[in-house]
């Protein structure tokens, strides 16, 4: 490869939807190579492995880090990569960094939480178990943020430049365009992040209209598409099925994004009395700290949404909400086995207080869990979803009997036509598309579709593999 030609690798995201992380190599100059994302693998073991494994490439080489987003598989490496050297700076939006703040410090609690409990417990391999980085290595990396404005180019080295835009996602999600002054031309090249979908409540639709030579783009519903199920409809059945069962209505939910979707519909399914005004019940501080963010970060939210909250009536918050922040008042819900809705994180039953209620309403057939979001292969909640008569929690094999049903309409992701139309709205169409953030059978239906019906050459990016743009 030319060394004038800048290269990028990709260290994460490929043919899998975590650990997000893509080095860019720009220039000589160690401000001119930066980490697009900064994320966790999560799923599968020998993915989670990775996590603890060295960085494919010298964590000194890399001088500044740009994050999409403040969602775990994107953020949540930050504190170990600062605590194997890293000393730049991390580049996001202003509701990103707020987001990815609370992230890292529930991601190094909970792994803090669950070293000490596999230690209490003995069923950990390692002696000690240990958390992959503390609450105190947490709080370095948070040191390092630095807030960006959307819109307005910032210098990130001697030959690049960075624009982040709105991607329409979580809160303070952005797509990050890079602009390159190589010796021999200028490139510029757009990193997708995660796209949100079309007139989608509570945020603004994805920005368009760019003019950029490369696309890496994520895939994560590639071939998949959301259908035309009203959500709201569908919510509002399985809440009255709930009820006709008599149990509770348990909600594994992601706490960026999904739990606030959630209490949206519910609000209005409630102001219509569409449900009667059954009890909810948040159970995830992270997702009363993120809710709270949204309340605050009115600049982010779509117009109706900042509206309704200038008037002091946010559609965020239905009636008969509860809040439970404290491990007590987690453990109380415990004795709620009658009509009431539950939503807890995390979303894939990867981890978190949704643990502790899975294992008391799974082995109950009174009872009915929802899954609002993507599962990711190899997690608790795919194998749920899929049918699993049993599932591992705590070292314990736990039934499956209650009912297990799935709306994927409250997805924040945009689906195969959204991705489309997303790649149909720049000024024109780029050179190469990159795909990651995908699994496989998405990968190759998206691919297909880019090349057939936008016409333009489709890489699906493979693990460490380097590419000249």
């Amino acid at each position: 490869m030319n060394k004038s030609t800048p290269i990028i690798q990709f260290l994460g995201a490929t043919r899998t939807v975590t650990g997000s992380k893509t080095a860019v190599i720009a220039g000589p100059d160690l401000d001119d190579r930066l980490m697009i994302d900064c994320g966790l693998f999560q799923g599968p073991k020998e993915l989670r492995l990775r996590n603890r494994a060295s960085l494919p490439i010298r964590v000194d080489s890399i001088g500044s880090v740009l994050l999409t987003h403040g969602h775990l598989d994107h953020c949540g490496y930050l504190p170990r990569l600062v605590l194997d050297g890293f000393e730049g700076p991390v580049y996001c939006s202003e509701a990103t960094a707020e987001i990815a703040r609370i992230i890292l410090m529930d991601s190094a609690h909970l792994q803090e939480e669950e070293a000490e409990y596999a230690n209490k417990k003995g069923f950990s391999k390692h002696s000690p178990a240990l958390p992959l980085y503390t609450s105190e290595d947490a709080l370095r990396a948070i040191g390092h943020i630095r807030t960006v404005r959307l819109g307005t180019p910032i210098t990130i080295g001697p030959r690049t430049q960075a624009v982040f835009h709105e991607a329409g996602h979580i809160l303070g999600s952005t797509s990050i365009e890079l602009g390159i002054d190589s010796m021999d031309k200028s490139r510029r090249i757009l990193f997708s992040g995660d796209l949100g979908r079309y007139g989608a409540p509570i945020l603004p639709d994805p920005a368009g209209g760019f003019t950029v030579d490369s696309v890496v783009m994520e895939s994560t519903y590639g071939g998949r598409f959301h259908g035309d199920t009203d959500v709201f409809d569908a919510l509002a059945t399985i809440v009255l099925e709930s009820m006709r069962r008599g149990g509770t209505l348990l909600i594994p939910a992601f706490a960026v994004g999904r739990t606030q979707l959630v209490l949206f519909a519910l609000r209005q399914l409630k102001d219509q009395k569409l449900i009667p005004d059954i009890p909810i019940y948040i159970d995830s501080p992270m997702a009363i700290r993120v809710t709270s963010s949204h309340l605050h970060h009115d600049s982010a939210l779509d117009q109706e949404t900042r509206f309704m909250q200038q008037e002091g009536d946010s559609p965020l918050l239905p009636s008969n909400l509860h809040i439970h922040r404290s491990v007590e008042e987690s453990k109380q819900l415990n004795d709620i086995n009658d009509n009431a809705i539950i939503i807890s994180a995390s979303g894939m039953a990867t981890g978190g207080r949704i643990l502790h209620h899975l294992v008391n309403k799974l082995p109950h057939k009174e009872h009915t869990i929802l899954f609002i979001g993507y599962q990711a292969f190899g997690t608790r909640g795919r194998s749920i979803l899929e049918g699993s008569p049993t599932v591992k929690i705590h070292g314990n094999m736990v039934p499956v009997n209650a009912a297990v049903r799935s709306i994927d309409g409250f997805s924040a992701h945009a689906d195969h036509d959204e991705l489309l139309i997303w790649l149909k709205k720049f000024d024109r169409a780029p050179d190469r598309v990159f795909l990651n953030h995908g699994e496989d059978t998405s990968l190759e239906a998206l691919r297909e579709a880019v090349v057939q019906k936008i016409g333009v050459e489709t890489t699906i990016a493979e693990y460490q593999q380097q590419y000249s743009l």
